[in-house]
């Protein structure tokens, strides 16, 4: 049984080595640009803190399938809506650092934080534990979307010609 735990921890960091792909030119050019707010963590502290989320909703989603006997029937719901938000947080990164459009950036962000706390309150009956492992990420999606607020009301897009 340790593959399958392996393999649903590892899942989430796909996403993260592509965003980390997008991100890495656009941190030393475009990023800096930007007006951000002084309360905003170190650039140093976005690897660490994602390498960490990733790990835990990896796992927390493991704990469910595990409970759950699998991809069931009773499991769609609450695998799917995490799959969602999977798929929400992976699209996040290039409509911000790849696109640089900070207003669909921040809808798209708003949505993921919404479908991370539907997919707790799905989990929480199958496993409190695999629901714990996500409040550290709902609270830091709670910061970033803050953070993407700040950033798209202080830097206006320009408009086209």
């Amino acid at each position: 049984m340790w593959l399958p735990m392996l393999g649903m921890t590892a899942l989430p960091h796909l996403g993260g080595l592509y965003g980390g792909f997008v991100t890495r030119k656009e941190v030393k050019t475009w990023y800096p640009t930007l007006q951000k707010p002084s309360w905003r963590p170190p650039n140093a502290a976005f690897p660490i803190v994602w390498t960490c989320l990733y790990t835990g909703m990896g796992y927390g989603s493991y704990l469910v399938w595990k409970e759950l006997g699998g991809f069931t029937e009773d499991a769609l719901v609450p695998l799917g809506l995490y799959g969602l938000q999977l798929t929400l947080n992976w699209a996040w990164t290039p409509i911000f650092f790849g696109a640089h459009k900070l207003k669909m950036a921040l809808i798209e962000i708003v949505f993921l934080t919404g479908t991370v706390g539907a997919t707790m309150l799905s989990w929480y009956p199958i496993s409190r534990t695999a629901t714990l492992l996500m409040a550290p990420y709902l609270s830091w999606l709670c910061l970033a979307t803050s953070l993407n607020y700040c950033i798209w009301r202080d830097n206006p897009e320009k408009k086209e010609e």
